[in-house]
């Protein structure tokens, strides 16, 4: 197994279709990131849930996820499942995004997501951020579209567990699902951590890669 880690990660741009997305797909990473580099800047982009309790949720989720971060959040307010009708709002609000942030690293939802508004966000963001690297995070549910991923970050068991705790603790208005729940959020780790020869692990899809072997 190859392990490569950025020599430099000030800036991270994290994008999410609903409240919810980035925490579920990427939360651990954050939480990892966060813990290793104070001062981080984490720029955050969520194109549903805006001015509703969803964007308070996702407020209080993201500080936690992001300890000592410079975290700056945006929360739009397309309607939630009917991105592809909003296009040209979502790809206004992509383009903004891209144009005020140089992102060492950006977290996005895959592009063969099986969720229409993931995969219309991702692919919008491999064409915005096309000279980047784009982590493409899973989000497990009832569509069976869990793929072979080819980036892992590693989760230590501290990091696993206080990832389903910032869960459950800050987004009470999915606590009815029945996919939220412990064992569906440490289960995936689990396999992923497995994949990667770790306890826990989140994983990710890489569309293009750029290697710079020379130096």
């Amino acid at each position: 197994m190859i392990r490569l880690g950025p020599c430099r990660l000030g800036r991270v741009v994290a994008v999410g279709a609903h409240c919810d997305d980035i925490a579920i797909g990427a939360g651990g990473t954050l939480l990892t990131m966060s813990a290793a580099r104070p001062g981080l800047r984490v720029d955050a982009l969520v194109l549903s849930g805006g001015g509703s309790e969803r964007e308070q949720e996702e407020l209080a989720a993201l500080t936690a996820f992001c300890p000592g971060a410079d975290l700056r959040l945006t929360v739009l307010k397309l309607p939630d499942g009917r991105m592809p009708a909003h296009w040209d709002e979502a790809k206004a609000a992509v383009e903004e995004l891209r144009e005020r942030t140089g992102p060492d690293l950006v977290l996005a939802p895959r592009t063969d997501d099986a969720h229409q508004d993931h995969r219309g966000l991702a692919k919008l963001m491999t064409t915005a951020f096309r000279d980047h690297l784009v982590l493409g995070y899973e989000i497990v549910k009832w569509d069976g579209d869990l793929g072979r991923p080819a980036a892992y970050q590693p989760l230590s068991p501290e990091v696993a567990e206080q990832k389903v705790r910032l869960l459950q603790e800050h987004y009470p208005s999915q606590r009815h699902r029945p996919w939220y729940d412990r064992e569906a959020f440490l289960g995936l780790a689990r396999i992923r951590g497995i994949e990667c020869h770790a306890r826990y692990a989140e994983a990710f899809a890489v569309t293009k890669l750029t290697l710079d072997l020379g130096d």
